[in-house]
């Protein structure tokens, strides 16, 4: 992936230098791409269901928490530079795309942090994996996730990382569109099941729409090289659902997905990165996902 030289965000705080603290309680829904590293983690050290680690984030109650924003990551860091150019790249895109549609972006924040930090949906946790907070409006990342994909899930590549975190922006495109919110406002009023459906098809849009990116992006910038598409699928279809119940608990159960599918993640991906187009990634309205 070519992204050196490329502007940076001003937008990215830098908390891996901070102490993070509080429990674990999440007062508004957190959505991440790496829950299921946590429900991985939950079942090999202490032998959680994956699917009931996975419930527990998706639903929780607690306070939320505020933190006081950080500075910049270091002009010198190279994994910092790396995660500002993405995100610059992400707000060139969807800035744009915004303006065409008559509308205007409004640019998250994305904060580095290790281990623990305080979020408006509650404390996050590294092993959550990366995860967007609707409350505050802002992408939540510890840079060891990266070794994660890499190490444990086989996903390697620069794109692969700018994917994901393409994917977390995805989830703050919806928040500012209003579908995050219609979303959420079924939750108890339809069972858990129509839940975990809806959840999916909110997860393969995110998808989607970070391929929407890839494709503005490298039509702009020409930021992809050989094998970088491949690399990012290689990711999807790596913590499609399927692909982490087999690996956790030998066995599939689909009424539990809440991400979809290793081949529905892959196809999502494909749509947004081929065609371009937001309204391709009405997931809500397609017959067949």
């Amino acid at each position: 992936m070519k992204w050196e030289g490329n502007r940076r965000s001003g937008n990215v705080e830098d908390r891996r230098g901070q102490r993070g603290g509080g429990g674990f309680g999440f007062g508004g829904r957190s959505i991440g791409i790496g829950t299921i590293v946590l429900a991985i983690l939950g079942f090999v050290f202490f032998g959680v269901n994956p699917l009931t680690t996975i419930g527990v984030l998706s639903g929780a109650g607690g306070s939320p928490q505020v933190q006081q924003p950080a500075p910049a990551p270091p002009a010198n860091d190279p994994q910092g530079a790396f995660v500002s150019t993405v995100l610059a790249d992400t707000e060139d895109v969807w800035s744009q795309l915004f303006t065409q549609s008559g509308g205007r972006y409004q640019e998250p924040k994305l904060v580095l942090y290790r281990g623990v930090t305080p979020t408006a949906c509650g404390t996050g946790q590294s092993a959550m994996g990366p995860f967007y907070c609707p409350g505050d409006q802002k992408v939540y990342l510890d840079l060891d996730f990266f070794n994660t994909l890499k190490r444990d899930l086989g996903a390697d590549g620069e794109f692969a990382q700018a994917y994901v975190i393409a994917h977390e922006v995805g989830h703050h495109v919806q928040n500012l569109l209003g579908i995050t919110d219609k979303v959420d406002a079924m939750r108890g009023r339809i069972s858990e099941t129509q839940m975990n459906a809806l959840s999916v098809r909110l997860e393969l849009q995110a998808d989607c729409l970070a391929g929407v990116w890839g494709h503005h992006a490298h039509k702009s910038r020409q930021i992809l090289e050989n094998g970088d598409i491949e690399r990012a699928m290689d990711a999807a279809a790596k913590i499609g659902d399927d692909a982490i119940q087999k690996r956790s608990q030998g066995y599939v159960v689909p009424d539990s997905f809440t991400h979809g599918s290793s081949a529905q993640r892959v196809r999502w991906f494909t749509t947004g990165i081929q065609t371009g187009s937001v309204q391709a990634c009405d997931t809500f309205n397609a017959s067949s996902l």
